[in-house]
């Protein structure tokens, strides 16, 4: 079994607009379509599901999302931070045989490292494990996490998501050629193409 995508794009980005008049992840991109759409097309192409976790009201975003092809759920409790969310999309999914979690705002990342973050989950004894690509020496996003992971990621809470599990828990590191993997897009300059990835925000 295929492990179901999760993508997190319930955030408010007050990063990039302290107003929260402007959507990050409804930005266009210079290669064409928003930061979310780009992000989820590249889920949707190697994952047979995927799962994007939106906030209340954000209708323009569940929309576009909706119709590429993703089951869009809503977490009303997404002011509470990223595990909220994350925590929602995964009680939606729970019946998967594992998912890669991914963010809406890093559109850079590239099919191939999902790919390979797939197998090495699937590899582990059991189908259990959590993998994380690395990119020149440095963990990025997205990560993935083998079925037998569902207690814990239920049991998130805060704004740190996942982290403390990949602090906790064996992490198989997947080397990938990928710098998409630390580019996330937290201000306007990010939209252009950076001269060197900045560092993510760590699920």
């Amino acid at each position: 079994m295929s492990l179901t995508g999760v993508l997190l794009a319930a955030g408010r980005g007050r990063r990039f607009d302290p107003s929260g008049q402007r959507s990050k992840l409804l930005q266009p991109l210079a290669g064409g379509g928003t930061v979310a759409e780009a992000s989820a097309r590249t889920l949707l192409a190697a994952l047979p599901r995927v799962v994007a976790v939106v906030r209340p009201g954000d209708d323009a975003l569940a929309a576009a999302l909706g119709a590429l092809g993703c089951e869009v759920c809503v977490c009303p409790d997404a002011d509470l931070g990223m595990a909220a969310s994350l925590v929602h999309a995964i009680d939606y999914a729970r019946g998967a045989a594992g998912w890669l979690i991914a963010l809406a705002d890093m559109p850079f990342v590239q099919g191939a490292t999902i790919a390979s973050l797939t197998a090495a989950v699937h590899n582990v004894e059991h189908g259990a494990g959590i993998a994380v690509p690395m990119y020149q020496g440095r963990r990025g996003n997205p990560v993935a996490f083998g079925h037998a992971y569902l207690p814990p990621l239920l049991a998130l809470e805060g704004d740190q998501g996942a982290r403390a599990l990949l602090r906790a828990h064996p992490v198989c590191e997947v080397a990938v050629d990928d710098s998409g993997v630390l580019r996330d897009i937290d201000t306007p300059d990010d939209l252009a193409p950076p001269q060197a990835a900045p560092e993510p925000e760590q699920l």
